[in-house]
């Protein structure tokens, strides 16, 4: 094993300051307060629609603190890039975002998405042509979605994930949607 490149801590000190990023990276992506009692005794679901793809996808996540691997790559392949069909893992805490948004809101039917994973040619692609792509977007990680849903305004999802400071949260009432990611807390 090659020890300068290596990920793995070389010393106890580098372990505990490793397990502390790890600590607070967890912490600031957590579920909001208002959930959490759910979380740990409960499912998580998700019920999307993507508008382009013209297909729909319920299911159940996570159950308490633990992710289902299975569930989780149903997301990955329905929230695809569909202009090239390249798969990419979907950050669970996004998921978790909209699941909470959906509990605070009270939303029961589907999350129309727009826009989730985008490849770096696709992001290429929009931005030469749509105002406001960002040439480093957390769509190209997995890490941000662009959706409405139709039982709730826009304005009250914008409003429910900004209470919940836990990512970015973009407002475009023009285009009909919110740009929700598990990036640092920050809205335009």
């Amino acid at each position: 094993m090659d020890t300068e490149n290596s990920t793995y801590p070389q010393s106890r000190r580098s372990f505990l300051v490793h397990s502390a990023q790890a600590l607070v990276g967890l912490t600031a992506f957590s579920i909001p307060e208002i959930c959490s009692a759910k979380v740990a005794s409960g499912k998580r679901s998700v019920y999307l629609y993507h508008a382009n793809q013209r297909k729909e996808l319920k299911l159940t996540y996570a159950v308490g603190n633990l992710y289902d691997p299975r569930a989780l790559a149903q997301v990955n392949s329905f929230l695809r890039d569909y202009h090239t069909g390249q798969i990419h893992r979907i950050d669970p805490k996004l998921l978790d975002i909209l699941w909470a948004v959906q509990q605070e809101t009270g939303a029961k039917g589907a999350y129309k998405v727009v826009s989730a994973f985008r490849s770096p040619q696709t992001n290429r692609k929009l931005s030469r042509t749509h105002r406001g792509v960002a040439d480093h977007s957390l769509h190209m990680k997995g890490r941000a979605v662009d959706l409405s849903h139709p039982d709730v305004r826009l304005s009250q999802i914008r409003h429910c994930a900004m209470n919940m400071r836990t990512g970015g949260v973009g407002y475009y009432p023009r285009s009909n949607f919110v740009h929700l990611d598990t990036g640092m807390y920050r809205t335009w």
